[in-house]
């Protein structure tokens, strides 16, 4: 496999994800075990919040003290996040999935508090806290889903045969290049990425072509080092980015300008559409008609 060195969106969100999972769990350990030692609830304070419970269903058996409360919370909130962190830390994929899931829990949890109790502060932050943990759970599979995008340029026997084509393509995530490089094999083309000046992987790397994306402005290329006058067609392969032509697509454009002969684009996009403005920017950029133009709607690297 050819491997891309590149900076992983998806182990930052893992080793917060480990952090959010740690820390409610071990939190949750702590005050159930404070609980189960001292059911009364006197030396933490809580003795008082007792009565609160009555509102719930079997208060008079499960909740006369706060036993029942504290295995609960350590089963629910405690054992689960500590772990789905242990299984984290040894890379496995399902920890990353459990600990979205319990962050979903702990909300869950939390609403039976603001049920019981008077809106309070504590309650409060620990839902924000469990939806920052779903969240990050969220992020960490829809990363490693992006990051499954690695193309073996072996697989593609057919590139290359037929000099007279060319491939073109930016690529921030890989399911772009994995689209151009079908296609390449499929028409015999050779292929050429378009690489940024800027930063444009990892997490940081998302918000700087996003800043550029809501600019609508081009973003810095290297210079092209294929000779484009020789080839009889290009096809240009671009990511739509905030429903437009991708930032180093536009600057490629731009700099290919009365280069390309003849051409026709394929656009990668997430959401239904057929950005038939990308097509007009091209081929207003390029002076010239597109021979043919393709909206592909691709979502974790299948096609919708």
């Amino acid at each position: 496999m050819v491997k891309t060195k590149m900076k992983s969106r998806y182990n930052t969100a893992r080793k917060q994800l480990i952090f959010w999972c740690l820390f409610i769990g071990l939190g949750a350990v702590a005050g159930s075990v404070g609980m189960i030692t001292d059911p009364t609830g006197r030396a933490m304070g809580m003795d008082s919040m007792l009565l609160y419970f009555k509102k719930l269903p079997f208060a008079d058996v499960l909740f006369k003290d706060y036993l029942f409360s504290g295995f609960a919370l350590l089963i629910v909130n405690g054992v689960t996040n500590l772990t789905a962190a242990i299984l984290m830390l040894c890379k496995k994929k399902i920890g990353t999935v459990l600990g979205g899931i319990f962050g979903v829990t702990l909300m869950l949890w939390i609403c039976i508090q603001f049920y019981m109790f008077p809106l309070n502060f504590m309650s409060t932050i620990y839902f924000v806290f469990g939806f920052c943990q779903a969240l990050t759970g969220y992020c960490c599979y829809v990363f490693s889903k992006q990051e499954a995008f690695v193309t073996d340029e072996r697989e593609y026997k057919n590139i290359g045969t037929n000099p007279e084509k060319l491939v073109v393509y930016f690529s921030r995530t890989g399911n772009t290049k994995r689209i151009a490089y079908e296609k390449a094999n499929q028409i015999g083309a050779e292929v050429y990425e378009i690489k940024s000046t800027e930063n444009t992987k990892g997490n940081s790397g998302y918000w700087q072509c996003g800043r550029f994306a809501m600019s609508r402005r081009s973003m810095p290329i290297e210079d092209i080092k294929v000779t484009l006058e020789k080839y009889g067609h290009v096809t240009i392969c671009s990511p739509i980015w905030v429903f437009r032509l991708s930032c180093p697509i536009r600057a490629f454009c731009e700099k290919a300008s009365g280069k390309i002969k003849e051409a026709d684009l394929i656009c990668v996009h997430f959401s239904r559409g057929k950005y038939l403005n990308a097509k007009k920017e091209v081929e207003r950029l390029l002076k010239i008609k597109l021979t043919g133009y393709e909206a592909i709607l691709s979502r974790m690297g299948k096609r919708k």
